[in-house]
């Protein structure tokens, strides 16, 4: 089993810092960012969970909000604000290329409510940068037709079978252009709160990222 060190972090994002978990080993088979638009505990929470699951697989994780502690608390609706989260993701992806140790990882992205429409407006803009991406559930049509369409990295899509948004999900899978799956956990709605079924979610992300994350010399976002 792998000896992970976990580091908090704190990563610039425009005029904030955004609150994020790094578990890191040298000889993980890859990174994988978790952006979430909940601020919580990010050894507790729900993510925390998937996290270790990922971890168990053999992966290093970075767990990343997309808000900020006030904002969550004075401005929540700023977990509608798709722009501004997509830029917080290039962020991230920024302050990914000046980090010396994770220089030449692979790197899966996974994203869930209105992160995952950020996730997929970063995507579109950084062909690049994330190797394989899992979006569990969420909102990603509000991304807009043109990023969709321009998405580039394998893509996962996890549906949970009782999700009400579930046609609009599928409208937005359909447009996607790249390589990639649809997979429904039964029993559930799109926040997988039923016993069991954020494990089950959590195994079809770690089979996604077992095919699509392949080592590397040097990331290819570095140029």
């Amino acid at each position: 089993m792998m000896k992970l060190r976990h580091t908090e972090l704190s990563i610039p994002a425009g005029p904030v810092w955004l609150e994020a978990l790094q578990a890191h080993a040298p000889d993980s088979a890859g990174l994988i960012v978790i952006a979430q638009t909940a601020v919580g505990n990010h050894r507790e929470s729900r993510e925390a969970h998937f996290a270790r699951r990922l971890q168990d697989a053999g992966f290093s994780t970075l767990i990343f909000d997309l808000l900020t502690r006030h904002e969550e608390s004075r401005d929540p609706d700023t977990r509608y604000n798709t722009p501004l989260l997509g830029q917080r993701i290039d962020a991230l992806f920024e302050w990914l290329r000046h980090q010396p140790p994770l220089v030449g990882l692979p790197i899966g992205l996974v994203a869930s409510g209105t992160g995952s429409a950020a996730a997929v407006r970063a995507l579109a803009r950084e062909q690049e940068m994330i190797d394989a991406f899992v979006c569990r559930g969420g909102r990603p049509g509000l991304a807009g037709i043109s990023p969709l369409r321009q998405l580039a990295c394998p893509t996962l899509m996890i549906v949970g079978g009782r999700d009400e948004h579930l046609p609009n999900v599928r409208q937005a899978f359909d447009l996607i252009g790249a390589h990639k799956a649809w997979q429904t956990v039964p029993g559930t709605d799109e926040f997988f709160r039923e016993p069991g079924t954020l494990d089950a979610a959590a195994t079809l992300a770690t089979a996604w990222f077992r095919s699509h994350l392949r080592p590397r010399s040097t990331h290819e976002g570095a140029a």
